[in-house]
């Protein structure tokens, strides 16, 4: 329920604080004092748009902030799914900077209008004066007749499984789709995998290729540059090793003069044995180095398929090579699979729409049960409220397609005269006529369903006498399940308030502002009274305003 509303530097509002009870709070106040701009201010918290020239100054900001007890309402799944944590008050705030630059937040954690509406969606319901849209939609004509049929958790389950089936046929004809275009996706798949597997790819071969290619490439500089070596060495006239035979023959005869020389001889018979190594090693290069341009033309080819190969699948190393033919490899398997999948899935969907035929025959049926009750209260009250031809008439039909609400298409049909013919509600019904038929189904279904606030702005125009009395009783029954906010100009309706709230314009030297002050039992009795005969009020006004707010 509504708990507390407060409103700054709205409209003709400078600043207003209103606390509000359980069962019916009646606001009430002459033509032009402000009263629907308190909701024009409640619309704000619960997600309607907002302009910056709502504020009165527009220097200052614009700020509305609504309390609400959901204390006996489930909104875990709420909190949860929108990260915040779980209280047992929604506080609402709306801010409007001098700008333009509107803000929200739910218990002081910024939110979205959208999650504005959703919450309003479950906390109140707003019926002004010739707002009738919701009625006159068969959704929302549907939604009467579930919670009549107690629908609601055959529903919950109906649209669970629904959701299922949906995400399910989905992703079958996404499959079937795929088939479709399987096979000419295959095919160039195939080809590139029988193109990949015919190159014989193996690990690190593009290394191996290149490191062969630069050294047969370099077959000529190898055997010049090692025969060099050996002739230089060994073979020439004047070469190393020869000449370090002589010197080593020479030092050899010193070696028992000077033990340096005989160190000296020791040395240099070693280099000799190095350059001997390296002379032999040179002549086994030189002697298998050949320059092989068939060779080099063999390797260049391999190494060009490769390189035509990554360009192609836009990789640059062999693993990423290799990688692609692995999925590749997957891919085609995957097809494979396409069949099964969709066999699976068609079964699968065949078994839910099998299940949600069943269960939406079965809300059907609880759905029908209720239409002759519902057609004959409304009846009852309408004709209490002067209009005692007037009646509905539920037309039914099955769809013959499953939708997220079942089989049924459902309408309401009216017909305000004797002996009229029944027509859908936007066709028919005037807007006064429309007022009272909401309020009377309303009425009818308020133990079923879940809302705990609702508001009427006026719903009582252009009635009076016993047809304002009747109403009056009416949201009076309708504030024992439910809290109720009614702004009226009515007498009989006034009477029935818990809380009496009244609406009045206070000038100060440079402005007009609304103001609002909840009244006494007597302030109430003179309010009424005033509504019964004018300002000032007659005896006969005060004793009739007495009698009302007695009954």
């Amino acid at each position: 329920m509504l708990k507390r509303l407060e409103i700054q530097n709205y409209a003709i509002i400078d600043r207003l604080e209103l606390d509000l009870p359980e069962g019916l709070a009646i606001i009430t106040g002459e033509t032009g004092a402000g009263k629907s701009i308190l909701l024009g201010a409640l619309n704000l918290v619960l997600g309607k748009r907002a302009d910056s020239k709502v504020m009165y100054d527009p220097d200052k900001k614009c700020y509305v902030e609504a309390v609400f007890d959901i204390s006996s309402m489930d909104f875990g799944v709420f909190f949860t799914d929108h990260e915040i944590d779980e209280a047992s008050e929604f506080i609402i705030r709306r801010e409007i900077s001098p700008g333009g630059k509107s803000r929200s937040f739910l218990n002081d954690s910024p939110v979205t209008l959208d999650v504005l509406e959703e919450i309003s969606s479950l906390l109140i319901d707003v019926h002004q004066q010739f707002d009738t849209h919701g009625i006159q939609k068969p959704s929302y004509q549907l939604d009467i007749i579930d919670a009549l049929a107690g629908n609601k958790k055959r529903l919950q389950e109906y649209q669970k499984l629904y959701q299922t089936y949906k995400t399910t046929a989905k992703r079958l004809e996404e499959l079937k789709e795929k088939s479709r275009n399987a096979s000419q996706e295959m095919e160039f798949l195939s080809f590139q995998l029988k193109e990949l597997e015919e190159a014989s790819l193996r690990e690190n071969e593009q290394e191996d290729l290149e490191a062969r290619l630069q050294k047969l490439s370099a077959a000529e500089d190898i055997k010049r540059i090692s025969s060099l070596m050996v002739h230089s060495l060994s073979e020439e006239e004047q070469a190393i090793i020869p000449q370090l035979q002589l010197l080593a023959s020479q030092l050899s005869s010193l070696s028992h003069i000077d033990s340096a020389f005989e160190s000296l001889h020791a040395r240099l018979l070693s280099v000799r044995e190095e350059l001997l190594d390296m002379s032999r090693e040179c002549q086994r290069i030189s002697d298998k180095t050949d320059y092989d341009e068939e060779s080099i033309h063999e390797t260049q080819t391999r190494l060009s398929l490769i390189y035509r190969l990554q360009k192609k699948h836009q990789v640059s190393t062999m693993e990423e090579l290799m990688g692609v033919l692995t999925a590749l490899r997957s891919k085609l398997e995957g097809f494979g699979d396409i069949s099964g999948h969709i066999q699976t899935l068609e079964q699968a969907c065949a078994d839910m729409e099998k299940e949600l035929v069943q269960q939406a025959d079965v809300l059907s049926e609880a759905r029908k049960s209720v239409f002759a009750n519902l057609e004959q209260k409304t009846h009852e009250l309408l004709a209490e409220l002067s209009m005692e031809h007037a009646h509905i008439r539920i037309q039914h039909q099955l769809s013959g397609t499953l939708t997220k609400s079942g089989t049924d298409e459902i309408s309401i049909l009216f017909s305000a005269n004797k002996g009229g013919q029944f027509q859908p509600l936007k066709d028919v019904a005037s807007g006064g006529e429309l007022s009272r038929l909401a309020l009377c189904i309303k009425s009818l279904v308020a133990g079923a369903m879940t809302l705990p606030t609702l508001i009427f702005d006026e719903i009582d125009a252009g009635v009076s006498g016993q047809v304002a009395r009747k109403m009056g009783e009416i949201l009076d029954q309708l504030s024992k399940k439910h809290q109720v906010i009614c702004i009226t100009h009515s007498p009989q309706v006034a009477a029935r308030a818990d809380r009496h709230y009244w609406v009045y314009k206070s000038d100060t030297p440079t402005r007009t502002l609304t103001a609002l002050k909840e009244l006494s039992h007597e302030e109430r009795t003179i309010e009424i009274a005033k509504m019964l005969s004018g300002n000032p009020p007659s005896e006969a006004a005060i004793a009739n305003a007495r009698e009302l707010i007695a009954l």
